[in-house]
């Protein structure tokens, strides 16, 4: 039975396009373009845990690839206001209070890569979700004789994401964020950090935590991760790129590079 996804009931704008950049061809790709045959688009899915610095890496592959980067709920929120076909089935399911199907999540895609600017490639952040998400998305590709050409997964070991996210704390009504670590507030002073010893600089009133940043609510976001992930990289393994993302941003930024399309 092929998994679900869950959508949002309200209808926001979606994703929007990315820069245009032009970037290097190799000969073959020249050669195609003297021929007249468009050049392979660079399709690339991008997997990463909480904490692991998806969204500071996501925008440069972006503009180095000159591709937008595509999430299924911004094309889902882009479709139903759109009113396509493939919009409205979605909204009909989500007034109900159901789940948006696999078929239809699906479709959405199909519709959203053939927009122009999609036409040098595009980058899929975390879908699809189980195997059988990646076996649809394949047929879809294959009807325009394409396949998924790059999987880049970002690793860091669950120990460094806990520290990394269970840190962090924020000041709710400015939204200024610190860490018990890497950004400690001057109250701290080397003390356990509780709700009286974390105050913002700035006021001096209480931090908070957010619900999910709490260690057992991480574990529960990580087993998720983990339990859906590892079963699609087994499935596209022969062109997944595993990261080291516990590192500093730079080298991490030059690890990616290595490994993006040409």
């Amino acid at each position: 039975v092929g998994s679900l996804v869950a959508a949002p009931a309200a209808a926001l704008m979606g994703p929007a396009a990315s820069t245009q950049r032009l970037a290097p061809r190799k000969q073959a790709a020249t050669a195609d373009e003297s021929s007249g045959a468009a050049p392979p688009r660079s399709i690339v899915i991008l997997f990463g845990p909480p904490g692991s610095g998806k969204g500071t890496h996501a925008p440069k592959i972006v503009d180095r690839l000159g591709a937008p980067q595509l999430s299924t709920g911004d094309m889902l929120r882009a479709a139903v206001a759109a009113g396509t076909e493939v919009g409205q089935q979605a909204k009909a399911v989500m007034e109900a209070g159901g789940l948006v199907s696999d078929e239809i999540v699906v479709g959405i895609i199909k519709d959203r890569i053939a927009e122009p600017d999609c036409h040098k490639g595009f980058i899929l952040d975390g879908f699809p979700r189980t195997v059988e998400q990646a076996e649809k998305l394949d047929a879809c590709l294959t009807e325009s004789s394409e396949t998924v050409g790059s999987v880049i997964a970002l690793e860091v070991p669950d120990e460094v994401l806990t520290e990394r996210i269970c840190g962090r704390w924020i000041h709710k009504a400015s939204g200024r964020s610190y860490h018990v670590k890497f950004a400690p507030p001057k109250s701290l002073e080397g003390r356990d950090p509780t709700p009286e010893t974390m105050l913002d600089d700035e006021t001096g009133e209480p931090l908070m935590q957010r619900a999910d940043d709490t260690e057992e609510a991480l574990k529960t976001r990580l087993k998720g991760y983990h339990d859906q992930t590892v079963p699609i990289l087994e499935h596209y393994a022969p062109v997944v790129h595993k990261v080291n993302a516990n590192q500093d941003m730079d080298a991490v930024w030059a690890e990616i590079e290595t490994v993006l399309p040409a």
